[in-house]
């Protein structure tokens, strides 16, 4: 039994650290868009849109498959007297991508989805937070976009993020233009 978990484990690794597997490229990305916020609680519903902003990052393992982490703000609302309310995110998924031209450039298709952390803020004076309250739950997104090159694209995004903060649900759906810059 031993020799056999033995194996399997030489074998798996042989595979993560194959070539085609270390052949992959670390990626720097940014979006900026326009996300609609909606707020339901106990049936009264209220909703706004603000920019958004978002970056990220993480490794193709091939040009298919990525990990991907994601920092940024979705929404922003001055409250008066010196106070802002923020909605950030903060996540980490895997995403894929089909390309439709040469050498895995052109135009491509794309999906992900992970794990995201909302995190609604009251802050004074821009950077101190007095309160905040967070919420952790699956985001999903898809893409189309163009790759110019290997290393250098642009996508028009779409994604899904949810939270629910002590009884108020949160749907955010941002669309969002991106760059990625892959190394």
């Amino acid at each position: 039994m031993n020799k056999t978990l033995i194996l399997a484990g030489t074998s798996l690794a042989l595979a993560l650290f194959s070539s085609t597997a270390v052949a992959g490229q670390g990626f720097l990305r940014a979006e900026i868009g326009n996300s609609e916020t909606e707020l339901d609680y106990a049936g009264v519903r209220a909703d706004d849109s603000d920019t958004s902003a978002i970056f990220g990052g993480g490794y193709w393992f091939n040009p298919n498959f990525a990990i991907e982490g994601h920092v940024g703000t979705l929404y922003n609302s001055d409250l008066g007297d010196d106070q802002e309310a923020d909605l950030v995110t903060m996540g980490i998924g895997v995403a894929g991508r089909t390309h439709f031209g040469p050498d895995n450039t052109g135009f491509f298709i794309g999906g992900r989805a992970g794990v995201a952390r909302l995190t609604a803020q009251v802050r004074e004076d821009t950077f101190d937070v007095v309160d905040d309250i967070s919420s952790t739950k699956p985001y999903y997104g898809v893409s189309v976009g163009y790759d110019f090159n290997q290393n250098w694209g642009l996508s028009l995004n779409y994604d899904r993020r949810q939270g629910d903060f002590d009884g108020v649900d949160v749907d955010v759906d941002t669309v969002s233009i991106g760059g990625e810059w892959r190394f």
